[in-house]
């Protein structure tokens, strides 16, 4: 279960952060109050990434003051100055899609406080700490497994979140790209328009992708929420027996359908849970005074029907 994916995932990257810290600094009295600006909750990983940290800090006895810009930069900056008038001792920053953020991590140093990225690793900018996944290898990994799935050949779908600029998105795409392009036989079809990361975006660019291509035979989307929604799409055109899905991040849903059988073969785990649960400990640990990783990459197995009950909870945030 995904819940033993909190204990098995959690269980190694735990061990992994533990070798990146030391048992130096003082301790602290858990009495912190911990600020969360979010870019944006309006997606279930970011918004399932909001409530772990949340579940982790209360089980550490952490206040939490957490924000939603709802997708606009400049609320980011303005809920962050916010958040350092209430003299919080550090800011966990969700970035989402944004590439750069420049006021906020620009504040948060002037304030002298730690800021903790997680998932999202801005592009420019000081930060204290950055916890997240290797976007490139996850998409690699889903490429590797649609070779073997299509050891004739066949045509690939790619749908992708947007905008153009979106690195993560990018990163995902460019390592399937990259291991399909090593096999002979693999034709690429990119959908012209993005699913902007929604079940009902992905379900508006796969209907666009089947009603041009009636030759796919499988489809890869930067995450499953879009993946969920083409899933959708697929079966309503009656060709779920003859495409199948690729995602990415581990969202319950989709791991259902994965154990069920479905068209939906593989996704990569990108786990809200465990990054959001590592990003508030890794904060506490910089408050501790504990020497801290500067970047840590938080594996991401490949998850097939064969693993899949192994991570599900039905019950979980994200």
């Amino acid at each position: 279960m995904k819940k033993a994916s909190g204990v098995l995932v959690a269980g190694a990257l735990t061990a992994v952060l533990a070798g990146c810290s030391s048992d130096g600094g003082s301790e602290g009295d858990g009495s912190y109050t911990i600020g969360v600006a979010n870019f944006t909750l309006s997606g279930p990983y970011f918004n399932g990434m909001d409530r772990a940290i949340k579940a982790r800090a209360e089980k550490k006895g952490v206040e939490i003051v957490s924000t939603d810009a709802g997708g606009d930069a400049a609320k980011l900056a303005s809920n962050v100055e916010d958040l350092l008038s209430k003299d919080v001792d550090a800011v966990i920053v969700s970035g989402g899609p944004l590439e750069s953020a420049p006021a906020v991590l620009n504040s948060i140093r002037a304030a002298d406080k730690p800021a903790v990225l997680v998932d999202r690793k801005f592009r420019s900018g000081t930060y204290s700490s950055w916890i997240g996944p290797d976007n490139e290898a996850i998409g690699k990994q889903n490429g590797e497994f649609l070779v073997q799935r299509l050891p004739e050949g066949g045509t690939v779908a790619l749908v992708k979140g947007g905008p153009a600029d979106n690195s993560i998105g990018q990163a995902r795409t460019n390592g399937v790209k990259a291991a399909l392009g090593k096999a002979p036989g693999i034709k690429l079809v990119e959908a012209p328009d993005f699913g902007n990361w929604s079940s009902d975006g992905g379900l508006t660019v796969m209907e666009s992708l089947l009603a041009s291509h009636a030759d796919i035979d499988a489809v890869f989307c930067e995450n499953d929420a879009m993946c969920l929604g083409a899933q959708r799409a697929i079966k309503d055109a009656g060709r779920d027996d003859t495409i199948v899905l690729a995602g990415v991040d581990g969202q319950a849903e989709a791991l259902k359908a994965i154990l069920d059988g479905t068209n939906y073969l593989v996704t990569g785990l990108n786990d809200a849970d465990v990054i959001g649960s590592l990003g508030l400990d890794r904060t506490v640990d910089i408050l501790d005074g504990k020497k801290t990783e500067k970047d840590t990459v938080v594996p991401s197995p490949r998850v097939t029907k064969e693993n899949a009950e192994k991570y599900y909870d039905p019950e979980g945030n994200f």
